[in-house]
């Protein structure tokens, strides 16, 4: 199965979630990012974060959806339309859910400040990737139907 993380610009949500979600996706599973308007570059934090937490940072870089190598199979989109922020809708037949994550691109403050608020996009993404593969996945990868619930509710519950 392959999941597309979707955001706006590509840049760091996104990133943050394909990396997580490879780093701890079970065989068969792989995460891919793209986005509707792409930066063009990964912000430094966001492989900064990475690395910390111990995941690898090689090969990433901020591309149009035009531009994936396969099609997915579950698209995530990860902008937070709720704070007005445009979300992208991605074009195709596949499993849609959004887990809205504010963007910390434009976040102000102190590096420390900054630094919290990719953070707080990271653990709310890792934790809801967890949730996610604690899914029994064999079951619900024949349940498309059921899957999306989980994923909406996962989307809508975990922080």
């Amino acid at each position: 199965m392959r999941v597309l993380f979707l955001c706006t610009g590509n840049s760091c949500r996104s990133i943050l979630g394909e990396a997580t979600f490879n780093h701890l996706a079970p065989p068969g599973w792989r995460a891919m990012s793209a986005g509707s308007r792409p930066t063009g570059k990964v912000h430094p934090r966001s492989l900064a974060l990475l690395a910390r937490e111990g995941i690898s940072v090689g090969g990433y870089r901020s591309k149009s959806w035009d531009d994936l190598p396969q099609t997915p199979d579950i698209v995530i989109t990860v902008c937070a339309s709720a704070a007005g922020e445009p979300c992208p809708v991605y074009l195709g037949p596949v499993l849609r859910t959004h887990w809205g994550v504010d963007d910390p691109a434009h976040a102000t403050g102190t590096d420390a400040e900054i630094d919290a608020q990719f953070f707080k996009a990271y653990r709310t993404l890792r934790n809801r990737i967890e949730a996610f593969l604690a899914l029994p996945l064999d079951e619900l990868g024949h349940d498309s139907a059921r899957l999306k619930v989980e994923l909406d509710r996962i989307g809508a519950t975990v922080t």
